[in-house]
């Protein structure tokens, strides 16, 4: 068959195209409150709801709660994190046996971090490895924690393994914890805006197989392509 010829969009005509599609500035401002809300910038929230009076029944005390348990987590003081949840709702943990075990397994990192491996080893004996028997998913994270104390700092330590002891492991559960307490509140996961953008992303390269045309680079913004008329 022969190659399907794409069709060419100049960036002139492009940005011609964006500018002609309406969207409301209050739907502008509750994308970008629901942005603040959900990272979590609570002071940054309360501002933006003053001068773009929006009348809103956010409890941005709840905003601070979640900030204090991501930001023990991203310090790697789990227990400290726990006790607030618990403390914030305690049905979140009760109800989620995954969540709980994540943390759990975060303890144990934090744990052999640090270097107390006598800690870690009852620790896992103690709390993780019953879990282990009751789900191979759990068994397998158990395994994979526990390989730390097997490779300490050799260079044959697998990423799939080191990866735990980056501060990326944190971030991700401190992202997961956040996410079950927003659930909690019957609020998103994600914020709509990170939706949007995946879902723009995903346009451009449904576009792309039969368009040549200018990519927003999202960085900054700007369109990375500036295809212009000759």
């Amino acid at each position: 068959m022969p190659a399907q010829h794409k069709a060419k969009i100049y960036q002139e005509e492009w940005e011609r195209r964006l500018h002609d599609v309406q969207v409301s500035k209050e739907d502008l401002n509750r994308l970008v409150m629901d942005y603040l809300v959900i990272e979590g910038y609570k002071s940054a929230a309360e501002e933006f709801s003053k001068e773009a009076c929006m009348e809103s029944a956010i409890d941005f005390d709840s905003i601070e709660n979640r900030m204090n348990i991501r930001e023990a987590l991203q310090r790697g003081d789990v227990g400290d994190a726990i006790t607030r949840v618990n403390d914030l709702n305690p049905e979140i943990l009760d109800t989620n046996p995954s969540l709980y075990f994540r943390l759990q397994q975060q303890k144990l990192i934090e744990f052999i971090r640090q270097g107390k491996v006598a800690d870690a080893l009852q620790f896992a004996q103690e709390e993780l490895a019953p879990r282990g028997e009751e789900s191979p998913e759990f068994l397998s994270e158990l395994e994979r924690t526990m390989a730390l104390l097997a490779f300490e700092s050799s260079p044959m330590m697998p990423n799939s393994v080191s990866e735990l002891l980056s501060p990326a492991q944190r971030l991700k559960t401190a992202a997961e914890v956040n996410a079950a307490i927003l659930e909690s509140f019957s609020q998103g996961k994600e914020a709509k805006l990170v939706g949007l953008l995946r879902l723009l992303c995903w346009g451009e390269a449904m576009l792309e197989e039969r368009a040549d045309m200018p990519k927003l680079d999202l960085n900054d913004g700007t369109f990375g392509e500036r295809a212009r008329r000759s």
